[in-house]
């Protein structure tokens, strides 16, 4: 005979635990979730009960009579692609790992621009991923007194804690880079600029160009919303320009291996005709013809960091504890896609 192990019993509900155990509800409710003013006779009539019955208490009822909850909120603004993108995803994988390290739950949202009210019941913390039309939610979690965690975003108005990457500083060494090696006409592709760090790289570029008295002009900055259909109409657009542009500084990989393919589409020669330099450092820009050189930005880091400082906020709650506002550091990685102009 074959015997099927027991999976817990759908219909049984704390009051059969409590009519089983001849005690109150809320005699049952104490013992499940751990009170010590339980009588040790009870205590013990309920555990038989619970076993007896094969009794699986609710996770979130548990959650409300305690008052804490292990529930991590990751809410990360919607966009198109968003999972084949390697930002969204090394961040998932970095929180998502400690979460389970920590013995926490994580639940993904994904929001709109309407930023819309979330709804934060049994929920103990929040980690935004960056803020992007939803200040409100940010404002909403804070007024409410929840533990939260900003990222890729350095939020200066606010007293909530926030980890940003150097922004600025990764882009002023790509293009320090690139007129080290002789290039005065370097254009740049954005991303959104409705992003912190979009408008960042940006600025890092401008800072760059003026560090070096090289003149800033319009018409080698070409905006997108980080698509790599955006970046391929830019990049067509940048090979059409006379006197043609020597070198590119292009707002993320992807999107840098996207001109790189319409470059060699076009007949171009990389880095000989067009030295390229992304921000990422996405694995896939090792595998292209030519190896990136490209701007590491640390996500994995960035993403653990904001769930040990949630975990100590969430623990402890009741005390107030100093705002964190990190930056973290940027780092070139200079691989083949760059040369001196002209050689």
């Amino acid at each position: 005979m074959v015997r099927v192990k027991k999976g817990p019993s759908q219909g049984v509900s704390i009051k059969d635990v409590a009519a089983k155990a001849g005690v109150s509800t809320s005699t049952v409710s104490r013992v499940i979730n751990k009170f010590p003013t339980v009588k040790e006779k009870n205590r013990q009539k309920v555990l038989k009960a619970i076993k007896e019955l094969n009794f699986q208490p609710s996770v979130f009822a548990q959650r409300l009579a305690t008052g804490k909850s292990n529930v991590v909120m990751l809410v990360i603004p919607r966009y198109e692609g968003i999972f084949y993108s390697f930002y969204a995803l090394e961040l998932i994988r970095g929180i998502g790992t400690l979460c389970d390290a920590l013995k926490l739950d994580l639940l993904l949202h994904l929001t709109d621009s309407r930023g819309s009210s979330l709804n934060f019941q049994g929920v103990g913390g929040v980690i935004f991923a960056d803020i992007i039309g939803n200040c409100n939610q940010l404002k909403e979690a804070i007024v409410r007194g929840i533990p939260s965690v900003v990222i890729n975003n350095y939020v200066e108005d606010l007293e909530v804690n926030c980890i940003a990457i150097d922004n600025v500083g990764g882009a002023q060494q790509a293009v320090d880079y690139l007129v080290s090696l002789g290039h005065r006409r370097i254009a740049h592709i954005t991303g959104d600029l409705v992003t912190q760090a979009a408008s960042q790289r940006l600025e890092g570029y401008q800072k760059a160009l003026k560090k070096h008295k090289i003149s800033l002009e319009e018409e080698l900055v070409f905006k997108t919303d980080y698509s790599r259909g955006q970046a391929r109409v830019a990049a067509e657009k940048l090979l059409k320009i006379s006197p043609p542009p020597t070198a590119v500084f292009v707002a993320s990989d992807a999107m840098a291996l996207e001109v790189m393919a319409v470059a060699r589409e076009k007949g171009k020669t990389i880095p000989r005709d067009l030295s390229i330099v992304g921000f990422d450092d996405n694995p896939s820009s090792l595998y292209g013809p030519v190896a990136l050189t490209t701007v590491r930005q640390p996500l994995i880091k960035m993403a653990e960091e904001s769930v040990k400082i949630l975990n100590i906020l969430m623990r402890y709650k009741e005390k107030k504890s100093a705002v964190e506002k990190i930056v973290l550091p940027t780092e070139l990685v200079v691989r083949e896609s760059c040369q001196v102009p002209g050689s």
